[in-house]
């Protein structure tokens, strides 16, 4: 059986960071922040993007069946195309309900100007959503605008952007770099390790920066060799791990990712008759099925940001959006399971094997039930006909 665990209580070496009010807001975000429950409250400690009341536009959609239509700035990877046919199959599930009419989606990889121009496209089709992972922190602010313009509201996930006017259902990814280094420093207490950021300038890429410093300011017994960008991509990790273990005798204990390329990562090791180190990241399918194949031979932890779990919430969000509910912030924050070696033996499936990059893990039960997202909204409702229940099983 799998299960995942969520942590609940913030890290008490973060603090509360301050966050702008807005002036259109009767309340400031740290007043609306102060409402919300604990468990939701406390992802905001550290967060490193900026938060203010919602200033979503007068939505021109009517009733509906609405179209929803999904940006994706890059699908190089197993985990991006997981998420996006996570998504169609959330927004075929509110097709065959008649609350949409219509999913689309289109694919810039990696290219900005190109999802600018997909994003203007969707706006002058008519879209009555827009929704996105966004390929730069403002490079999109621009279209979002022309997006309010027009009252067709946008919502990003796995990436926040800085305009004000979309929301953006988001991680506290400070706190999951953060978390990740401390991981490495309490396990390890000293030694070398190598940092694999994902994509150069994708959103979240800064925000994990700035909280892997921080826990390596708490954590003076790691010593960083070497900074690369595996792009979250299988081959490219791999390849510059080998390089980086090519050019660095030095004995390495630890590696920092934040991807799910941990088998390849630790591959890349083995390859190189190197010790296996501890490596973070998020759990992924070929990565419970190496440990399954190999468990003396792999060492990680970290969290499950799985297709699931972003597709999820995001999708959901739009369609409460759609149906006239307010979210209060501009930014909404969930958590994510905590996973380490003792609990891979929870998330493991049997169809999962060294070769299973494609397959990721799902939770037996709702992370984000109902009862979670509702506290976000002024005037919140369930979406039917969601069900997790109808999530289908990896092995399926």
């Amino acid at each position: 059986m799998r299960k995942a665990l969520l942590t609940t209580a913030a890290s008490a070496l973060l603090v509360v960071a301050a966050v702008p009010a807005a002036s259109a807001q009767d309340a400031s975000a740290e007043e609306i922040i102060a409402g919300l429950p604990e468990e939701l409250a406390s992802l905001y400690d550290n967060y490193s993007g900026e938060v203010v009341p919602a200033q979503l536009p007068e939505i021109s959609a009517g009733e509906g069946p609405w179209k929803m239509c999904h940006s994706e700035s890059f699908q190089g990877n197993p985990w991006r195309v997981a998420l996006s046919n996570e998504i169609e199959r959330l927004a075929n599930e509110f097709i065959e309900a008649g609350v949409l009419s219509e999913w689309k989606q289109t694919d810039a990889n990696g290219d900005v100007p190109l999802q600018i121009t997909q994003v203007q496209s969707f706006i002058d089709e008519g879209c009555d959503i827009i929704t996105m992972i966004p390929g730069s922190t403002t490079g999109l602010d621009e279209v979002i605008d022309n997006a309010a313009d027009a009252g067709i509201p946008v919502v990003t996930v796995s990436g926040a952007v800085t305009n004000p006017k979309a929301i953006n259902v988001d991680w506290n990814w400070y706190r999951w770099a953060y978390d990740m280094g401390e991981a490495l420093g309490e396990e390890l207490g000293e030694g070398n390790i190598i940092v694999v950021e994902g994509i150069a300038g994708a959103p979240i890429v800064a925000m994990q920066a700035e909280g892997l410093a921080a826990a390596l300011e708490d954590q003076p017994g790691l010593n960083v060799v070497a900074t690369v960008n595996g792009d979250w991509t299988p081959t490219t990790t791999k390849s510059v791990v080998l390089q980086t273990l090519a050019t660095n005798p030095a004995d390495i204990d630890g590696v920092w990712t934040s991807g799910s390329e941990s088998r390849l990562v630790t591959e890349a090791f083995v390859e190189s008759g190197r010790e296996v180190p501890l490596v973070t990241g998020s759990i992924s399918g070929d990565g419970l099925g190496y440990w399954h194949e190999n468990p003396d031979g792999y060492r990680f932890t970290g969290q499950a940001v799985l297709p699931v779990l972003s597709g999820n919430p995001m999708v959901r969000v739009a369609v409460r959006i759609l149906e006239g509910q307010d979210p209060k912030l501009n930014t909404l924050l969930f958590e994510l399971p905590k996973v380490t070696q003792d609990d891979l033996g929870d998330w493991y499936s049997e169809c999962m094997t060294s070769e299973t990059a494609t397959l990721f893990p799902i939770s037996t039960e709702d992370p984000y039930p109902d009862a979670v997202i509702d506290p976000y909204f002024e005037n919140p409702a369930a979406t039917p006909p969601y069900d997790y229940a109808t999530t289908p099983d990896p092995c399926g």
